[in-house]
């Protein structure tokens, strides 16, 4: 079972986000915003995932993965981005921050569940 980090601050994303994570068996932690995101791994670096919206407040999902990738200690943390309103460049500079895979919004259960599973090495 993993633990994985949910960053999204739309309600009805991070409700299906978070219930197709649990149906997987894995638990579910809920941050509001990036910043927030962001204080939860720094107390305690031992999550398995970052699922994570670009347009957020406090701290955007491409912040936050300026951030994280700028600590070494988070260098081979899985990132996963979910947004409706991006476009490809955006996209190629989010990998080229370091994201690890991008989800389009509205999120469709089957797709989460093989990026998880991808990203946790059991697709």
């Amino acid at each position: 079972m993993a633990k994985i980090l949910i960053a999204e601050d739309d309600r009805i994303s991070r409700k299906l986000a978070v219930k197709i994570v649990e149906e997987l068996g894995h638990t579910a932690f809920v941050s509001p915003h990036g910043k927030h995101a962001y204080e939860t791994l720094m107390a305690g670096n031992d999550f398995d995932l970052l699922l994570t919206d670009i347009m957020m407040p406090e701290m955007d999902g491409q912040q936050l993965i300026q951030t994280l990738r700028g600590d070494q200690q988070f260098n081979e943390l899985p990132i996963v981005i979910m947004s409706a309103v991006v476009g490809i460049n955006e996209i190629s500079n989010l990998l080229k921050l370091g994201a690890t895979l991008f989800l389009a919004k509205p999120l469709q259960r089957e797709e989460l569940r093989n990026y998880i599973g991808r990203c946790l090495g059991s697709a």
